[in-house]
């Protein structure tokens, strides 16, 4: 694979270079991750999965080059090279050093999410699909933004769930009730199809180079913003201080709080998906609590 990647690696930094050496990263549960020191004196990140799902790193490069459009937003590594293959099995990402947070890194943060959320479309989805984690992520248009999160973020993952009889049936028909009157439960009226990361826990941003927050592995769409701010709560949250700056930067409906779980509920379903019973309670926990509300 080094032979490969040398070859990829050429035409951009305009001379022959090969791999040095190689450091594993860890943090990763789908994909081996390692950074690659290379003869130029330079670093690249590489992300490489044997059997990857269909398109899986090409849609991952498509949605960091969408992020990147953004220019007041977070900073994104910037996808170098995909294997030359009908499903690359490896990504080359620019490597960007962490350091750590200073006192108004959440401030940064939160306001450039906020410029990433302003950049908008005619329709909530995505021209294609991609994945969240390594679970089908569906993103055919709507141009309500209600029916895309039940229809496309919801139901296909219960969908997942009962063929593989990780849902109860009871917890089925509860889900299924809940997605007939989400309506009553969310209140977006207004909101413009927000550019999003889709997949914003804090394993997937970080301060680079001068405190400027990055973020990577999205599962990006147009979607209701509020959902990549829930998300960030949903596995540890960030200071206070960020979801003030966010709001003071791009003020959101009055109740977003009540709105939170239910945004979760896509990831703990995707969570039951993935990793199996371990998450059954905390899904049961949200739908218990919108079906008495």
């Amino acid at each position: 694979m080094n032979d490969e990647i040398s070859k990829l690696l050429q035409p951009i930094f305009g001379e022959k270079v090969e791999v040095q050496s190689s450091s594993q990263t860890g943090g990763g549960c789908i994909n081996q991750t390692s950074v690659l020191q290379l003869t130029n004196g330079e670093q690249v990140f590489l992300k490489y999965n044997s059997r990857p799902p269909t398109n899986f790193f090409a849609v991952e490069a498509k949605g960091l080059q969408l992020l990147a459009q953004a220019t007041k937003g977070p900073r994104v590594p910037k996808p170098l090279a995909l294997q030359d293959s009908a499903n690359p099995s490896f990504l080359i990402l620019e490597y960007v050093e962490a350091s750590s947070p200073g006192h108004d890194f959440a401030t940064r943060f939160a306001r450039s999410l906020a410029e990433l959320h302003r950049a908008t479309h005619s329709n909530f989805g995505l021209d294609h699909d991609n994945y969240i984690g390594s679970t089908l992520q569906k993103n055919t248009q709507e141009t309500n933004g209600i029916h895309f999160f039940r229809d496309q973020r919801l139901r296909p993952q219960q969908e997942l769930a009962r063929k593989s009889g990780k849902l109860p049936l009871a917890t089925d028909k509860k889900l299924d009730e809940l997605c007939d009157r989400i309506e009553n439960y969310l209140d977006v009226s207004g909101e413009q199809p927000a550019l999003s990361h889709g997949d914003l826990w804090s394993g997937n941003y970080f301060s680079g180079p001068g405190q400027l927050p990055y973020i990577f592995d999205p599962a990006v769409c147009f979607g209701l913003r509020e959902a990549d701010l829930a998300m960030t709560e949903l596995f540890g949250r960030l200071p206070q201080k960020f979801y003030d700056a966010y709001h003071e930067a791009f003020p959101l409906h009055l109740g977003y709080e009540e709105r939170r779980d239910l945004y979760n509920l896509y990831h703990l379903l995707n969570h039951l998906n993935i990793f199996g019973d371990s998450y059954l309670a905390s899904v049961e926990n949200v739908v218990r609590r919108y079906q008495s509300s």
